[in-house]
């Protein structure tokens, strides 16, 4: 399954994701990424603004990881995917309404995350099994 469903657009609408990538050493980066949302039922989008590690390991082809979590409720998603850099398009506008509606500078590049595989951070059982 790489389909968002409605469980898991509500819980980025209202949780703070955190991304993680990976360098082509192997040393692991992770962050959180405020302006990271669900794009549409298989991809998500943030801007990226700073043009740090995260970017730079994009760049070389790292996947990306993004966690979501509702703590109160034990619950939460792990998405794998892999990250399109854009600077124009469709994307690129999105993350240029999403910027001057939320007080943001422009972005240098919209990335886009498609995802591959989906899995439950939900405590119990079921905690990081693949949907």
């Amino acid at each position: 399954m790489n389909t968002l469903d409605d469980a898991m657009k509500a819980m980025f609408a209202k949780q703070l994701p955190i991304q993680a990538t990976v360098s082509k050493e192997g040393l692991p980066d992770i962050g959180p990424k405020r302006s990271l949302r669900v794009y549409d039922d298989h991809s998500l989008i943030y801007n990226e603004n700073t043009g740090g590690q995260t970017l730079q390991n994009l760049k070389d082809g790292s996947k990306i990881v993004v966690a979501i979590i509702d703590r109160e409720a034990l619950d939460g998603y792990r998405f794998l995917g892999h990250a399109e850099l854009l600077t124009e398009g469709e994307a690129y506008e999105n993350c240029k309404v999403f910027a001057a509606n939320n007080n943001m500078k422009e972005p240098k590049y919209a990335v886009v995350i498609h995802i591959e595989e989906i899995f439950s951070l939900r405590s119990g059982p079921n905690a990081g099994k693949k949907l």
